[in-house]
């Protein structure tokens, strides 16, 4: 297994390889949790790792970490990778063992420094029409096709690809590399390294995590809520359909309702022109139920997510569809049979982000691009509002690819996208190593 991680390490998270260096021991005590020493090549290829960003994106995208599966074999990759550099990492896994994030810091341990934030899961490719294998990237007119190559193991690639420039300068404040897990799923993963980081005696300074913007520089993006809602009616035969209670039929008013807020909200806002989409949204994106047709449907369940503007508090739009529910859809149901009901169950939720313009690390990161220095406002999210309400850290987005890429078939990064990205890193490195990052 690549990167030396044993069965005994993952059964026994406190593990560790060799004693502790000073920034390591304190990185223990805050994880409790799995470090490896640098290995020692046997092999002289081991020596001589590609370190371009088309190689690593390449090995990256290979590994399928659709959020369903686990991401410990790129999570041993990666720690491999560090390890010939002579950077220790730290493990934080779930808690079933089977998916972990990843920490890393290179530079001095007294300093803040900045962190490079990536997920190393994908959306699954089920039911999609690829042209070319989606776990094999396919290079094509000077782009790179593949599940994550935009969304987001372009950017880890061009993190790690700048890794050998990281280590041969001496930094005056740190970086950090911090890969999670499920982000696709709720930024699940990232909660369980930010409970952990809080223990750290040092935090960083500030963050940029690389979701997919075209490499402008993102301040702001909508937070979100999601929730599962169960319809539980009572069977009866279709030519008897009073006898029952049609599940989908009451499903289906809560959907009306969740719609005519939608409606309300696209005409009386709030808005924020900023953003592509100028205000909250509510989207209904599954729905299962019944048997058969000829039997009046006992259960029905869908799904449904609010993206809000992250300034807005939306507990009184949640509240509205949950009154509709239990006050009026409620009391119908179980005029028929007591037993009936709704059940709303949250799934997730993250809060959006608002980095003010005149934080430093706003004009810090333009800095470390060319041309336009203007800021953008996005409507998908980021683990960057979790950071910044967990953990006090401040943080833009930016990232190689573009998001209308990302979750579809023929997903792909394009090789100019690739070059700025790699280009900022080593920007950001040299401005560490000459002690140029603001207070």
């Amino acid at each position: 297994m690549p990167g030396g991680v044993t069965d005994s390490c993952r059964r026994c998270p406190k593990t560790v390889a060799k004693p502790l260096d000073h920034r390591s021991q304190q990185l223990s005590q805050a994880f409790g949790c799995v470090r490896l020493a640098p290995l020692n090549p046997t092999h002289p290829h081991d020596l001589q790792m590609k370190t371009d960003w088309s190689t690593l994106l390449r090995e990256l995208v290979a590994f399928d970490t659709t959020s369903r599966h686990s991401n410990l074999a790129l999570i041993d990759y990666v720690q491999h990778y560090l390890t010939e550099f002579g950077i220790d990492s730290e493990l934080v896994f779930d808690s079933t063992g089977s998916k972990a994030n990843l920490f890393a810091s290179i530079g001095p341990d007294h300093a803040g420094g900045v962190m490079l934030s990536g997920h190393t899961d994908v959306v699954p490719v089920d039911g999609q029409d690829w042209d070319s294998d989606p776990f094999s990237v396919t290079e094509k007119d000077a782009l790179y096709f593949g599940r994550g190559t935009a969304d987001m193991k372009g950017f880890i690639a061009c993190v790690l690809s700048v890794v050998p420039h990281m280590t041969s300068l001496k930094l005056q404040s740190p970086i950090h590399i911090a890969l999670s897990y499920d982000e696709e799923i709720g930024c699940l993963g990232v909660r369980r390294l930010i409970e952990t980081l809080s223990g750290a005696p040092v935090l960083p300074r500030m963050a940029v995590i690389g979701e997919p913007t075209s490499m402008q520089v993102v301040c702001a993006h909508k937070g979100k809520r999601a929730f599962r809602v169960s319809v539980d009616g009572r069977s009866a035969h279709s030519a008897y359909p009073t006898d029952g209670v049609n599940a989908i039929d009451y499903a289906v008013d809560l959907i009306s309702r969740i719609h005519q807020l939608q409606a309300d909200i696209r005409v009386h806002g709030p808005f924020d022109q900023s953003y592509r989409v100028p205000n909250t949204t509510l989207h209904v994106g599954t729905i299962r139920g019944g048997s058969a047709l000829n039997i009046v449907p006992e259960n029905c369940v869908f799904e449904f997510e609010i993206r809000h503007l992250p300034e807005q508090d939306i507990d009184e739009l949640v509240d509205a569809i949950s009154n509709y529910a239990s006050e009026t859809l409620v009391p119908a149901m179980q005029t028929v049979d007591p037993g009936t009901g709704i059940v709303i169950e949250s799934l997730t939720r993250y809060p959006g982000l608002a980095t003010d313009r005149d934080e430093s690390v706003v004009g810090f990161v333009q800095s470390l691009l060319s041309g336009e220095k203007s800021t953008e406002k996005i409507s998908f999210g980021s683990e960057a509002g979790l950071f910044k309400d967990g953990l006090g850290i401040p943080g833009v987005v930016c990232g190689p690819g573009s998001i209308q890429q990302a979750h579809r078939p023929n997903e792909y990064v394009s090789t100019e996208q690739l070059n700025t990205c790699a280009g900022m890193i080593q920007r950001l490195v040299d401005r560490l190593a000459e002690d140029r990052l603001p207070v």
